[in-house]
């Protein structure tokens, strides 16, 4: 068979057309008409690593520059140029180029050369063989939409999987590497109107083959396949790149032509995980309401009781033998105000923690309602970026309040450290781990231009929306305590078993973590495969029992607490709530025994960095919500210290049923 015929089973399979998946959004770009011979860009993107067919492993997490030196991919005339992405784009590693490659609406093209003659030394011969037995694909764009290649899932579901192979490995045991030189690129079309077209579609067969040559009189000559082309490691070899164009008319809509991208791998998996979370939460928070309800309902109708006793008219006799000595919570009603140690960095840390928890809100919702387009590339990050940028006012003002109620008085160091404490931690770290990307030669090193983009967002709007913010909280009045804290603190029991704050917080923090741990598993797959993700009504919904469930575990363990007479309940509330993220960072790293397949040591280092920085992120951003929630409620319910709990146990309940 000859690289320059039409495989007409496949032309079949794509005039059936694959079935469509749900989905919805609201396209990012307007729609392009093509007449019949008007060219259709065709741009480059990276050479990414993607998953094994034989052991389901990735091998590396570096992507490589499509214009990369040893892949001696052809270059247009006059050199490659950069075509505008967005700061998110950017930062995810997307380096998107013009080609050489000629496409025309509706016109086939047979077996075409790119360009001339290229020789691979055997220096660039190892590298590209390492990068094919390594599983890399290719990325190009053809009208926005990426070159796929057609997939089917475990329920014979057909799909496009963006990218395509670099090479092929033959053998099972040889494990013989095998260039592919030439691409049958299949382009879908939709006729809008008369002599109107849009390309809603594009898939890409490669294939290997060692004849292909360039003839006297200018054409070239496709070999066969069954010879494929073997990159020596020792010589020179010669390649040719050649393709073929095929356009295919298809009656997918330009507004639908993502949906056969946006693939759902088997929702019924996420059906049955959100419902056995949900059964999970709702007997969980019956459990919390009971126990709290049932428990201070009789303290509070005992000493409503009491209060209409009259006790200043009973001697003091009378008085012993009426009320019963009070132990447990009631105890630390004078002492569960008291400011917490290290007041300073807690409030930094809740006022980080808000500015998270807003923008982690926002995206969520703004995906939810189909505002990021997977057409935009680097949106979802891009608005992720900008959402937490403006709400530095938001994060500003909740520490300086947080510090103020603290009775802090260091409100110059709170103003400065909260925008800079942890975005300078994380910026280091992204900094630090960007140095091995760059040592790699790889794409997904962010340009020093970006980051100088990023450190003038961070200080030219960032900080003095947080500066601001601070000012107008410390400016505002001090919240007053609902009731008064005594002057000498009380002695606390040592605490024993479950109590501890390590036992508590992995008891805990397993039961949030079994509520969004299948979308994580989806979303790491989709940062570390280079697949789309776009399942947000599922993960808004497993965030949504995320909250409730660690509110109820937060509230059930700090009320133990106080009842063992610890009123250190502020730093307790903020490590219990945020605790899932141990459990994340340990599925962090089971992903990658289970998973992942390095074969270079700064692979791990890159892969264990950014586990640690996500995990941290998200500690913050738990921590800061339920020490926040229980804080409030705390002043807006106002009977006693503690009876918060019995209101926030019957609202959690009410939402959950």
């Amino acid at each position: 068979m000859r690289l320059s015929e039409t495989p007409l089973s496949l032309c079949a399979l794509l005039l059936l057309g694959p079935s469509s998946v749900a989905s919805f959004y609201l396209p990012g770009v307007a729609p392009t008409n093509y007449q019949t011979g008007d060219r259709v860009p065709l741009t480059v993107n990276r050479l990414t690593p993607s998953q094994s067919e034989q052991d389901t492993q990735v091998r590396s997490v570096f992507a490589f520059d499509y214009y990369h030196h040893a892949f001696h991919h052809c270059e247009p005339e006059g050199g490659p140029k950069q075509k505008s992405e967005s700061l998110g784009s950017i930062l995810f590693g997307d380096r998107i180029q013009t080609s050489p490659l000629e496409l025309y609406m509706g016109k086939n093209e047979s077996c075409k050369a790119v360009c001339g003659k290229q020789t691979f030394q055997a220096r660039d011969s190892k590298f590209v063989n390492r990068r094919i037995l390594q599983n890399y694909n290719v990325n190009w764009n053809i009208d926005g939409l990426p070159a796929a290649q057609k997939m089917i899932d475990a329920n014979n579901d057909i799909f496009y999987s963006p990218g395509f192979a670099l090479g092929q490995v033959h053998g099972v045991e040889t494990q013989t590497p095998v260039l592919n030189t030439h691409y049958n690129i299949y382009a879908e079309f939709h006729e809008a109107a008369q002599g109107q077209f849009r390309v809603v579609g594009v898939l890409v067969e490669p294939a290997s083959s060692s004849e292909s040559k360039l003839l006297d009189d200018g054409k070239v000559q496709c070999g066969d396949i069954a010879h494929p082309l073997i990159l020596s490691e020792k010589d020179a070899t010669d390649v040719v790149w050649t393709y073929s164009v095929y356009w295919i008319p298809s009656p997918t809509s330009f507004a639908t032509r993502w949906d056969k991208y946006l693939h759902v791998y088997d929702s019924r998996i996420h059906w049955v995980s959100l419902t056995i979370s949900a059964m999970i939460v709702v007997a969980l928070v019956g459990m919390v309401s009971t126990i709290l309800l049932r428990t201070l309902r009789k303290d509070i109708a005992r000493y409503n009781r009491l209060d209409d006793l009259g006790l200043d008219d009973f001697g003091e006799t009378n008085l012993d033998d009426t009320v019963q000595e009070d132990s447990g919570w009631k105890l630390v009603h004078g002492d569960v105000f008291r400011p917490p140690k290290h007041p300073m960095i807690l409030s930094i840390l809740v006022g980080n923690g808000a500015q998270l928890f807003m923008m982690t809100g926002f995206t969520i919702a703004f995906a939810l309602l189909g505002f990021l387009s997977p057409s935009n590339r680097g949106s979802l990050t891009t608005v992720m970026v900008m959402l937490y940028t403006f709400f530095g006012a938001v994060g500003g003002y909740v520490s300086a309040r947080v510090y103020k109620f603290f009775h802090g008085d260091a409100w110059k160091q709170n103003i400065a450290y909260t925008p800079l404490l942890v975005p300078g931690t994380v910026f280091s770290v992204f900094f630090l781990l960007n140095l091995f990307v760059w040592a790699r030669q790889s794409s997904g090193a962010v340009p020093f231009t970006t980051m100088l983009a990023l450190i003038s967002i961070w200080f030219l709007i960032s900080v003095p929306l947080s500066v601001g913010g601070s000012w107008l909280g410390f400016r505002a009045p001090e919240s007053t305590p609902p009731v008064r804290t005594n002057q000498i603190p009380r002695q606390i029991p040592p605490s024993t078993g479950y109590l501890r704050p390590l036992p508590s917080m992995f008891l805990v923090g397993i039961l949030p973590f079994g509520a969004i741990f299948l979308e994580l598993y989806f979303i790491i797959s989709s940062i570390w495969f280079s697949r789309i993700y776009y399942m947000f009504g599922f993960l808004f919904l497993c965030y949504g029992l995320m909250i409730v469930t660690s509110a109820a575990v937060t509230i059930l363990m700090v009320y133990f607490a106080l009842c063992a007479e610890n009123y250190h309940w502020q730093w307790r509330a903020f490590f219990t709530s945020g605790a899932s993220a141990i459990y994340v960072f340990l599925y962090a790293m089971l992903y990658w025994v289970r998973t992942l397949s390095f074969t270079s040591w700064t692979s791990g280092v890159l892969y264990l960095g950014y586990s640690a920085l996500i995990s941290a992120l998200w500690f913050v951003l738990t921590g800061e919500f339920f020490f926040f929630l229980l804080l409030s409620f705390s002043f807006s319910l106002g009977y006693g210290s503690l009876t918060f709990f019995f209101s926030l146990a019957g609202t959690i309940g009410f939402v959950a049923t």
